[in-house]
């Protein structure tokens, strides 16, 4: 059985800096954990980074969320400490989901995927989405402690809407 964790913008920006909050910084232990769960089982770890320059704000994206944030090269842009180790994956992506991680994930011969990071209700159930479209029998799923939202609102939503497209939602 070939699993992979795919760790989603874990990104300071997301955590404590333009676009954190409490939530969002809260399940930085419960990511860890998981991490050290996948490293000690000898599964392949992943990661996303939300990855924008300095005409964000002049995107499509940037106008409607006029915020400044992972700008590439910069500290909001960095995952958090403690959590990459050098060697491991990072697929920067322009946007919510990434193309190139689904390519990937589809071409590896993976049987599950296992998804936590931030945001639940932007990036996390974009990537979701997206394996289940390159890989309609690869087995995702989310760890809903392992992710936060933008509010609690929109990240129970989100847990809704991918149990609802056959992504297995952990509690």
């Amino acid at each position: 059985m070939k699993e992979v964790l795919i760790v989603i913008d874990m990104q300071n920006d997301f955590l404590t800096g333009s676009l954190g909050n409490a939530d969002t910084a809260s399940v930085v232990g419960e990511v860890a954990k998981k991490i050290e769960l996948a490293r000690t089982a000898g599964k392949e770890i992943v990661f996303t980074r939300d990855t924008h320059f300095d005409n964000y704000l002049q995107t499509q994206e940037g106008k409607r969320l006029p915020v400044a944030h992972c700008i590439k090269g910069s500290d909001g842009w960095q995952i958090a400490d403690g959590l990459y180790k050098t060697g491991e994956k990072i697929f920067d992506k322009p946007t919510f989901g990434s193309l190139e991680l689904a390519k990937y994930i589809q071409d590896g011969g993976y049987d599950t995927a296992e998804l936590c990071g931030v945001c639940t209700d932007i990036c996390v159930v974009s990537n979701a989405l997206l394996l289940k479209a390159f890989c309609p029998d690869l087995r995702v799923v989310v760890s809903a402690s392992a992710c936060a939202g933008v509010t609690k609102e929109s990240h129970e939503s989100a847990l809704k809407t991918m149990s609802a497209c056959q992504v297995d939602v952990l509690k």
